[in-house]
Order: structure tokens, then C-alpha cells, then sequence
């Protein structure tokens, strides 16, 4: 049986949807095998893309239930998500194993009163549900998830791939050319972080082996 070849996904998430591209590495270089938007809600209306929102409208204890339950729906649909693009990827000689992660901010969310008081907060909550939710499936499917702020994402892949950061951009922007429209900048962050996590855990990999010997 021939060894499948391993592959990173990598997600830039909105409200209530994400875009995800895979990509895996050929002679060193990134190929784009797939890329896909991801709904991270059964049902796509502003209440449900808008959790935080919403739970503003309904006071703090029913607020604190939407929220819960929204988070519990994007976690089933991501988990959902990472097994169908592990079965598609397998079927063409693909072995998906680690997964890229733009964050926004990054910043540590108060108690839930203090978020629904601040509207830049509800902001931030609403995007950090469904980044956390990714995050977690891809964990739950055994993947090493490496999260990277996108502010920092061009500049971050720059060292790590030893490019200028708009190179690494143009690169991006080339290895779409194929896959038609969409290629935005959503798909382009995505492909780039799944990029980064490919390389960053592939030299991890071989540094454990340099140690066993």
C-alpha cells in the first residue's frame, strides 16, 4: 500500500462560516489540493452568525444557553467538517495532519457580563467561537493545530519559510490561479497558514528524529 502524503488545511474563520484551503508540499514547495467554505452553523442568519449579539437581546442567564448552545452546534459541524475532508483527501492520496489557524486578537475574553457590556467585546466573542471551535475539532481529530495571529501571519511566515513576506503573498496569489473563483484574501491567509504549519511541524518532526539517533 502505497504511503499517503501528508497535508496541512489551514482556516480563515467569519462569523458563522470559514474559508479552508489544504495544502501539501511538493519538492518543498506548497500545492493547493483543495478549498472549501465551511458552515459553522445549521442555520446561516445574522441571530445565529452572531451569537454574542444575539445573547445581548436575551439577557445575561438565556444570553449564557444561546451561547452554549451555539458553541456545542459549531464544534459538531467542524468535527463534521474535518472527517469529510479527511475522507475526500484519503481518496486522493492524502493524509491530513495538521491544520493552520488565523486568529484575530488573541486576547483572553472576560465573564460573559462584561463581554455583552462591550460591543467591541461582542465582536471579538463572536469570531473567537468559531476559531475555538475549529480549533478543538482539529484537535479531537488527533491533528496538530498550530494557531498564528493574522496580523502577524505574513511576517511570520516570512521566517519561517525564509521569504520576504510579499513573496510569500505573491506565492499565495499564484497558487490559485487554478482553482478559479473565490481566491481572496480569506483563501490566501488560509493557504498560507496551512503553509506555515506544514513547514513548522515537518521540522519539529525531523529534529525529534535527529534526537532518537
Amino acid at each position: 500500500m502505497a504511503k499517503l502524503q501528508e497535508a496541512a488545511i489551514g482556516f480563515r474563520a467569519h462569523s458563522g462560516w470559514s474559508a479552508a484551503v489544504v495544502v501539501f508540499l511538493e519538492k518543498g514547495k506548497p500545492v493547493v489540493a483543495a478549498r472549501k467554505r465551511v458552515q459553522l452553523v445549521d442555520t446561516f442568519t445574522y441571530d445565529f452568525r452572531q451569537p454574542y449579539h444575539t445573547a445581548k437581546k436575551m439577557g445575561v442567564e438565556d444570553g449564557r444557553k444561546f451561547i452554549l448552545r451555539m458553541r456545542a452546534e459549531a464544534r459538531r459541524l467542524t468535527y463534521r467538517a474535518f472527517q469529510q475532508v479527511q475522507r475526500e483527501l484519503k481518496e486522493q492520496g492524502l493524509h491530513l495532519r495538521r491544520v493552520g489557524l488565523c486568529l484575530a486578537s488573541g486576547r483572553e475574553l472576560p465573564e460573559l457580563e462584561k463581554i455583552l457590556a462591550s460591543h467591541a467585546l461582542i465582536h471579538t466573542a463572536d469570531g473567537e467561537l468559531f476559531r475555538g471551535a475549529l480549533a478543538e475539532a482539529g484537535e479531537r481529530c488527533r491533528l496538530s493545530v498550530m494557531k498564528i495571529r493574522e496580523k502577524e501571519l505574513l511576517e511570520r511566515a516570512g521566517e519561517v519559510l525564509r521569504l520576504k513576506p510579499e513573496k510569500v503573498l505573491r506565492i499565495a496569489t499564484e497558487a490559485g490561479r487554478g482553482m478559479g473563483a473565490p481566491w481572496s484574501q480569506d483563501e490566501k491567509f488560509a493557504m498560507v497558514a496551512a503553509w506555515v504549519a506544514s513547514k513548522v511541524f515537518a521540522r519539529k518532526m525531523s529534529k525529534d528524529k535527529e534526537k532518537l539517533h
